[in-house]
């Protein structure tokens, strides 16, 4: 079918990927934008899967310094060349995540990294307000604990950078705008570490 050239441009504008992915996934879909949004998800994530086992030597830091000179964040995104590092997209993509990590303040990058005491804290706590509950005093311990586990789920979610919703556009996680980078620029990309530092604060 015939695409109409104002929603490429549209999509092209929204994902940052080439003008004929974007045309493509928009015949794919019927002319739907969102649902071009969606194939394109897709296929980053499966071309991120197949360069995660590439190394990722080289990067850059991308820097935020709120206006008020209280908040400044630091986050190192690796890339795999020097080439790639040096690119204006990929400069860009280590900055938007440093703006995310000032405004919804992450605890890890990934979930496995967040401290073994920690996790253990909010399980605890998620367990305690189970058990009193009215609602499911009577409920046997495999459900509280599927419940639990729903809400450690959601925990993670919430507070690990490439979990969360992206700050620009929540309908895409951290992880998935990492994607389209990885989709874009054709190299393994990973977040490594981040400083988030408020006057202040310790």
């Amino acid at each position: 079918m015939a695409v109409d050239a104002k929603k490429v441009k549209e999509l092209r504008e929204q994902t940052g990927l080439p003008m004929m992915e974007c045309k493509r996934a928009l015949e794919e879909s019927g002319g739907d934008v969102e649902g071009a949004k969606e194939l394109l998800r897709k296929r980053g994530a499966k071309i991120a899967d197949k360069k995660a086992h590439r190394e990722t030597g080289d990067g850059t830091m991308g820097m935020y310094l709120h206006h008020d000179k209280k908040l400044a964040v630091v986050v190192e995104v690796n890339c795999e060349t020097d080439f790639v590092a040096k690119n204006e997209d990929f400069q860009d993509l280590a900055k938007e995540i440093a703006l995310h990590v000032a405004f919804h303040d992450p605890i890890a990058v990934r979930r496995e990294e967040v401290p073994a005491e920690v996790v253990e804290k909010e399980r605890e706590l998620i367990m305690g307000q189970l058990d009193e509950d009215e609602k499911l005093k009577d409920q046997p311990a495999q459900v509280k604990e599927k419940i639990a586990e729903g809400k450690m789920e959601k925990f993670f979610a919430e507070r690990c950078l490439l979990e969360q919703p992206y700050v620009k556009d929540d309908k895409l996680t951290v992880q998935e705008l990492v994607n389209q980078r990885i989709q874009k620029l054709r190299e393994n990309i990973t977040v490594s570490r981040f400083v988030r530092y408020r006057v202040g604060e310790e």
